[in-house]
C-alpha cells in the first residue's frame, strides 16, 4: 500500500469519527472532538494530495526532514488564495481546534456550527476532486448533516453566566465571524435556519401549540419578513454550478439530443418554463427594481431540479423541450 493510500484511508476514518462524535447525543465533548478529528481528516487528505502533486518530500519541512508539515502549512500550499472562502473556513476551524485544546464553552457551538457544516461539505467535495473518493458511499449523504442542538446567543445571558474575560471572548468571536458569514459564500459557512408555520395537518407538524383565551401567556401569529438575500441567494449561474457539481459527484450521465451535456442556461430555462419555478415563492424571488426584473433562487429550487434530474437523466431534458414547445 502506498503512502498516499494510507493517508487517504486514515483521512476517511478521521472524517467518520468527526461526524459520529458530533451526531451522537450522549457525548458532551462533541464540539471539541469534532474539531480535532475534522482537522486531522483534512491534514491527511491534503498531504496525500501534495504527494500526488509535488512528490513525497513536499509534506516535510525542508529544514526538518523528519517532521511533516502542519495543517496550516498544507492549507497555505494547496489553497494559495488568501481570500478564498474555503481557506478562510479552514483557518477558523483550525482556530477552534487550537482553542479547544485549552478551553471551550457550549456557546461556541452556536458561533461555529455554520462553519463546521460548510467544512464537512467542503471535505466531501475535495475528496472527490483530489482523490476520486465519494464519501457519501461511506457515510450516507443525509448523515453528513450535523445534528444541531442550540439556541441563539444572548449576550446578557452569557455575561451573567461567565466571568467577564470568558464572556468577552465568546462575544468577540461571534462578532468577528458574523460579518464574515455575510461576506462569504456557502464554502465558508452554511446558515442554520429554522422555519415555523402553522398547519392544520397534524401529521406534518413537528411541534404543537393551542390557543387558549384564558391563558396567562398567549400565542399569536406573526408574519415575519424574510430577507431574500438569505432565503433566495443563488443566481442562475450559481444554481447551475451547484447542480453540475452534484451531477458530476454522483456520476450521473445527463443527456440531451443523445449526447452527454452539462446543465446550461437553456436547460435551466426549460425547467423554469415547465415547472413554473419563477412563479413559486419557495423557489424564486423576483426583484422588481427596474423595468427588467431580476431573479434569485433558493436552495429548495436546486434540490427540486436535482431530484427531477435523478429520476430520468437520459430523457428529462428532451422531454422538457417537447413539453415546452407544445405550450
Amino acid at each position: 500500500m502506498t503512502t498516499q493510500q494510507r493517508l487517504i484511508d486514515k483521512a476517511k476514518e478521521a472524517f467518520v469519527m468527526a461526524i459520529e462524535i458530533y451526531n451522537k447525543p450522549s457525548i458532551n465533548y462533541r464540539l471539541e472532538g469534532f474539531s480535532f478529528f475534522i482537522c486531522n481528516a483534512w491534514e491527511l487528505m491534503l498531504k496525500a494530495h501534495m504527494i500526488n502533486k509535488f512528490g513525497e518530500q513536499s509534506i516535510y519541512y525542508s529544514n526538518k526532514p523528519n517532521r511533516t508539515l502542519s495543517l496550516e502549512n498544507c492549507v497555505q500550499k494547496i489553497f494559495t488564495n488568501e481570500k478564498s472562502p474555503l481557506r478562510k473556513n479552514l483557518e477558523k476551524v483550525i482556530e477552534l481546534r487550537n482553542t479547544s485544546t485549552h478551553f471551550i464553552t457550549e456557546e461556541y457551538e452556536a458561533v461555529y456550527i455554520p462553519l463546521l457544516q460548510a467544512c464537512v461539505f467542503n471535505f466531501v467535495d475535495k475528496m472527490t476532486e483530489f482523490h476520486n473518493v465519494d464519501m457519501t458511499k461511506i457515510i450516507p449523504e443525509n448523515f453528513i448533516t450535523l445534528s444541531v442542538r442550540l439556541k441563539s446567543l444572548n449576550e446578557t445571558e452569557i455575561r451573567g453566566k461567565y466571568t467577564e474575560q470568558v464572556a468577552e471572548k465568546i462575544i468577540s468571536i461571534n462578532n468577528t465571524i458574523e460579518p464574515m458569514i455575510e461576506e462569504n459564500n456557502s464554502t465558508f459557512a452554511i446558515r442554520v435556519e429554522h422555519y415555523h408555520y402553522a398547519t392544520k395537518k397534524k401529521e406534518e407538524a413537528t411541534e404543537f401549540y393551542h390557543i387558549d383565551k384564558d391563558a396567562t401567556e398567549g400565542v399569536r401569529i406573526i408574519k415575519e419578513l424574510k430577507d431574500p438575500n438569505d432565503t433566495h441567494k443563488y443566481s442562475m449561474k450559481a444554481c447551475l454550478k451547484e447542480l453540475n457539481k452534484r451531477i458530476a459527484r454522483d456520476g450521473i450521465q445527463l443527456l440531451y439530443n443523445g449526447e452527454t451535456v452539462e446543465l446550461n442556461q437553456y436547460h435551466f430555462k426549460l425547467f423554469n418554463s415547465y415547472f413554473k419555478i419563477k412563479e413559486n415563492e419557495k423557489f424564486c424571488y423576483v426583484y422588481q427594481i427596474s423595468a427588467q426584473p431580476q431573479y434569485s433562487y433558493s436552495q429548495q429550487a436546486i434540490d427540486f431540479i436535482y431530484d427531477e434530474i435523478k429520476k430520468a437523466p437520459s430523457t428529462l431534458l428532451d422531454d422538457l423541450k417537447k413539453r415546452c414547445s407544445k405550450k
